[in-house]
């Protein structure tokens, strides 16, 4: 490989932004948003297990209301 792959990621710019862009991430990267107009109205996980089970779960919010969920989880196997 060329010498410059070894140098990635650059020291010298991995933190540029960071004051900036940590605050943004913590407030909206997080599990569940909630700021006014704006917030997380769907979660969804994915499992699959080592032969090919797949769970799949979603909880979305009904009428922007966050006191009301519907989830839904439907099972399946991949084909090998």
């Amino acid at each position: 490989f060329p010498t410059f792959f070894s140098q990635l990621p650059d020291p010298a710019i991995e933190d540029q932004g960071k004051d900036y862009i940590r605050p943004i991430l913590n407030k909206y990267a997080a599990l569940c948003v909630r700021c006014p107009n704006y917030g997380t109205r769907t979660n969804t996980v994915v499992l699959i297990d080592s032969e090919g089970c797949v769970t799949f779960t979603e909880r979305n919010m009904i009428n922007a209301d966050v006191n009301q969920w519907k989830t839904s989880t439907y099972e399946f196997k991949l084909h090998s």
